[in-house]
């Protein structure tokens, strides 16, 4: 049976580490208010963004740009699979390394190379010694910015464009509470305009463009893809401050749960100790009369 002085002791360190996790809680609640209106803030403009895209690139040929033609057969497929640099949150980066791995270990036989490219040093982490790594993108998940996401963005379309990969597909965290993540597996290159939005665009709009097609093509199809990673990147964060905000939470609660059965045990062990004493001194003093 631990003694007093271990119980205290056990009590001292849970304590210390309640008082973390409530610290950790507070600071993922603060970044998760910040991630969050950023993440609003730039909904309306992607989802605006795509039914614009829909909507022109159903009006014209396919063949207008590159990155609208899928290829005839496809061989080699490119995952970008975004997790957080940090871990202490729950679930979120196991479910999605699992989506993907699931997805690989059902999908491989279809494609004679899958690769995987990563934001997020948990994803990177995990798969560098289980499948083919293509490349790291390091510290861009903790504060996304657009330039980073238009990085990213450049390296997968030269890749495309120049035939190293015949389909490329985005993994992330997407966010709809702190107790709510779910994990979005999706193809973004090339792109297929009536995949964009949930409406079907049946009879295609004759547009009057200006400049010419072909140019503003050129400038939109590249940007929502730029800024298609961009908001995974937001979607992600704001889920990875949710996810530790609540498991900190937990943690919280569940280290007070272990304080008061700790102290309890603390307080039996102290009593059954008073008592031995008296019991002793009792027996002593019987037997001096």
């Amino acid at each position: 049976m631990p003694s007093i002085k271990e119980h205290d002791t056990k009590i001292k360190s849970l304590k210390n580490t309640q008082k973390i996790t409530k610290t950790m809680k507070m600071v993922a609640a603060s970044k998760l208010r910040r991630a969050h209106e950023a993440q609003t803030n730039a909904k309306l403009y992607a989802n605006n963004l795509t039914a614009l895209i829909s909507r022109i690139s159903a009006s014209v040929q396919a063949d207008m740009h590159p990155l609208l033609v899928a290829r005839e057969q496809v061989k080699r497929v490119l995952v970008l699979v975004v997790t957080s640099d940090k871990g202490l949150c729950g679930a979120f980066n196991h479910n999605a390394n699992k989506h993907v791995e699931a997805w690989v270990e059902k999908q491989g036989h279809r494609f004679e190379q899958i690769d995987l490219s990563f934001c997020g040093k948990k994803g990177w982490t995990y798969f560098k010694n289980r499948h083919n790594v293509n490349k790291y993108y390091e510290g861009v998940t903790e504060n996304p910015k657009f330039l980073d996401a238009k990085t990213i963005g450049t390296d997968l379309t030269q890749a495309f464009l120049n035939g190293e990969y015949d389909e490329v597909y985005i993994d992330y965290n997407q966010f709809f509470s702190p107790l709510s993540q779910e994990t979005i597996f999706e193809k973004i290159l090339p792109l297929d305009p009536q995949r964009l939005i949930k409406e079907k665009v049946e009879k295609p709009t004759e547009y009057i463009f200006e400049p010419e097609a072909a140019k503003l093509l050129e400038f939109l199809i590249p940007h929502f893809l730029y800024f298609k990673i961009y908001f995974a990147l937001l979607e992600n964060a704001a889920g990875e401050h949710g996810a530790r905000m609540t498991a900190m939470d937990n943690a919280t609660r569940n280290a007070s749960d272990l304080i008061n059965r700790t102290t309890l045990l603390r307080n039996r062990a102290r009593q059954a100790s008073i008592t031995t004493e008296l019991t002793e001194i009792v027996a002593g003093a019987e037997a001096l009369t």
